[in-house]
């Protein structure tokens, strides 16, 4: 195993707290959510509140792009957006290790935040003037929400130690979900008066907030868990770039491979929901047309998004509490071969739907805060660098894998239909659950079981 993974784990003072320490009121509040221990309530309810801010300027972004763009994108549209965007990343990543390297961790997020806000004056002003920035728009944001949101949870990694991380992440995880709520919500409320443009300014006021709230995040964490993290925050981040250290360690590289193979099942089984629902509504016409479509999308977004709430809150804590952030792994893709067996035997709009809102609100609740725990015990260089080159180039190349997949199936003699589609992802969630295996054989060779000792080990 690359030592260089252990690295962080000798970064960290290792103290002694007495389990009888008394909790303050914030403590206990919190603890209903997640297994918020004496004194951690503050600093865990800071990083949340972040990462609401920034998941809501988020959401009022994609919402801005759903007006921007004119017409459905169709399969191959999709394919070649994603190609797009990972050929770009394949620069950017790059760029972002270079940068990474040269500064502290605290102005690599607040610059790469402040970055992308000020993209959002240009865009603003391109529109005004006449400029049809709808495709670019719709490139940009692509890279922003895998970019930023992957650079917050390396943030979140470098504050908190495996055992604390593990306890803290799905309260981190509730100010993802209902900052995303918050923000679908209050740009539908406020379009109509306000217009995608000037909500567009708005979002780049929020990332400026959110950088406010990294720094005070910042200096919180720092000053509670004494010099060594102080000195830790002071340091720049390391030498080697992302996708050199995904591909020299297995560990990593394993993890890569299981976000692609993730995003491509996504991409193919939302194509699957999409294919049925319009053969579903292929009767109707005009208007009705559009209301079906408008009708279904609305009821989809609003149980999932309910679900991943619902999740977040009362099960993913008791999850990792109980079964260990390596079982948390086996979840979603259990429920994607369950889900697309029983879409292969019975290809009906209902099913699938079902399925993919049970594979949606898990991936975003369960799935997601486990697979940035698995980062807890890796360098500092793995995760920043590593981790942005995984939720970036290889989440959108999984992404551009399921649009060339559709697009060969519907073009090409196989002219696949909803059962192929189907079968295909359950083999391919074969492979992942294959993966899953191998890659928690790997967490467990970096992370050393707690003792059961009167007093607990840890550390700040």
């Amino acid at each position: 195993m690359d030592p260089a993974l252990l690295e962080s784990h000798k970064s960290f003072p290792v103290f002694v707290v007495l389990d009888g320490q008394k909790k303050g009121p914030l403590d206990r509040l919190l603890s209903v959510v997640a297994d918020v221990r004496a004194g951690e309530g503050a600093g865990a309810l800071l990083l949340a509140t972040n990462a609401f801010v920034l998941m809501a300027a988020y959401y009022v972004l994609k919402t801005v792009r759903q007006s921007l763009i004119l017409s459905q994108f169709g399969p191959e549209n999709a394919a070649y957006t994603a190609a797009g965007m990972a050929f770009l990343l394949l620069f950017l990543v790059p760029a972002y290790g270079a940068f990474a390297s040269r500064v502290i961790r605290v102005k690599l997020i607040s610059w790469v935040t402040l970055f992308f806000a000020s993209h959002l004056v240009i865009f603003a002003a391109l529109a005004g003037s006449g400029v049809r920035i709808g495709v670019a728009y719709f490139l940009w944001l692509g890279i922003f929400n895998n970019l930023l949101i992957g650079q917050f949870w390396a943030f979140a990694n470098d504050l908190y130690d495996e055992h604390k991380g593990k306890r803290l992440f799905p309260l981190v995880g509730v100010g993802i979900a209902v900052g995303g709520v918050a923000g679908a919500g209050f740009a539908a409320a406020l379009f109509r008066s306000f217009g995608p443009y000037r909500l567009m300014l708005l979002a780049g006021v929020v990332l400026v907030v959110s950088v406010g709230f990294t720094l005070i995040v910042n200096h919180h964490e720092s000053r509670q868990a004494g010099s060594v993290q102080h000195r830790i925050a002071r340091e720049p981040i390391g030498r080697k770039g992302g996708f050199q250290l995904v591909m020299s360690n297995r560990y990593l590289f394993l993890i890569a491979a299981i976000i692609l193979l993730l995003n491509l099942v996504n991409s193919t089984g939302e194509f699957l929901m999409n294919k049925l629902a319009d053969a579903q509504a292929a009767s109707a016409v005009g208007a009705q047309r559009l209301a079906f479509f408008g009708e279904f999308a609305g009821k989809f977004a609003t149980l999932q998004n309910l679900m991943v709430l619902v999740l977040q809150l009362f099960l993913v804590s008791r999850i990792f509490r109980y079964w260990g952030v390596r079982a948390a792994l086996f979840i979603l893709p259990l429920i994607a071969f369950a889900g697309y067996g029983l879409a292969l035997a019975l290809p009906v709009l209902g099913i699938v739907k079902t399925v993919k809102v049970l594979e949606n609100s898990t991936d975003y609740s369960i799935q997601n805060t486990a697979r940035q725990a698995l980062f807890l015990p890796t360098s500092r260089e793995a995760k920043y660098k590593a981790k942005i080159a995984i939720d970036t180039f290889f989440t959108r190349f999984g992404d551009m894998l399921g649009g060339l997949l559709v697009l060969v199936g519907s073009h090409t003699s196989l002219a696949m239909g909803v059962r192929s589609y189907a079968a295909v992802n359950v083999v391919l969630v074969l492979a992942w659950l294959a993966l899953v295996a191998a890659v928690t054989r790997e967490h467990k060779k970096l992370v050393p079981p707690v003792s059961a000792a009167p007093f607990r080990l840890a550390t700040s």
